[in-house]
């Protein structure tokens, strides 16, 4: 029986390998398509937003300080991934556009080694969580913070721009973990780490910057504050489920450590 159970978790977990390995491959030669997607879907989604503002819009001006915000978070995690690409994916690339092999003469591994090597399994799973982050974090922020421009009380334009601000850079950071393990790069464990504390950080640069804000409603406060402890203990979730996998996995030990010890 035992046998039995142990084959059939096997092949589950074969079969799950595949799966993962139609997604990474989906997105190393499918990204400029997502891309057009999210410009697609975060536009349609902002474009309520931006029609229907709080706040009075007299000119240019009022009108610029809804837009910009919105374009803002459309752009980070575009950018994340032109500048991850630039910076780390180019050496990956063959010339006819498709991946190449991620391991050079000096890094070849044989056996189960090489059977554990690459962003496939439970990391493709990690992979898709992050990317994921992008727009989770912006449909939360469109759902949860008004737009609002100067003629806001000063609570209120402060809230809206360090939430959008807060949205755009992790936008921005997490894209380029996404990269960064999509690719292979033996930064990507610890940038996720990084990452993770800047994201923790950032709930309480927000936290400090409304609370000191003049006049700020109770209703209002509390409302932020529960955003807020909500991001964290997203983050600290994150951390206590994917963090024993990036200590312990031996793909992730063979897919980024090995090659950074080889570097």
């Amino acid at each position: 029986m035992f046998s039995t159970a142990q084959s059939r978790l096997a092949d589950y977990l074969r079969g799950f390998e595949i799966k993962t390995r139609v997604v990474v491959r989906f997105f190393l030669s499918r990204m400029e398509g997502v891309i057009l997607g999210w410009i697609a879907l975060i536009a349609l989604a902002s474009l309520p937003r931006m029609l229907f503002p709080i706040t009075p819009v007299r000119d240019l001006g009022d009108l610029a300080e809804i837009v910009l915000p919105y374009a803002c978070i459309a752009i980070a995690p575009i950018m994340g991934y032109r500048f991850a690409m630039h910076r780390f994916g180019r050496d990956l690339q063959c010339k006819d556009g498709t991946a190449a092999a991620p391991i050079t003469s000096s890094e070849r591994y044989s056996g189960k080694s090489g059977a554990n090597y690459g962003p496939y399994g439970f990391m493709a799973s990690l992979l898709v969580g992050i990317l994921l982050n992008v727009p989770f974090r912006a449909f939360e922020f469109l759902l949860s913070v008004p737009a609002m421009n100067s003629n806001a009380p000063a609570w209120g334009t402060t809230l809206f721009h360090v939430m959008a601000f807060d949205v755009c850079l992790m936008s921005f950071l997490y894209t380029v973990c996404f990269v960064l393990a999509l690719r292979t790069i033996p930064l990507f464990p610890g940038m996720l780490a990084v990452v993770w504390g800047i994201d923790i950080t950032m709930q309480f640069v927000i936290a400090n910057a409304v609370s000191a804000s003049p006049h700020l409603p109770a209703d209002v406060a509390a409302a932020v504050s529960d955003i807020l402890q909500g991001n964290i203990k997203k983050v600290l979730i994150s951390v206590a489920v994917w963090l024993p996998y990036l200590l312990l996995s031996r793909r992730v030990q063979v897919t980024y450590r090995r090659r950074s010890a080889l570097a």
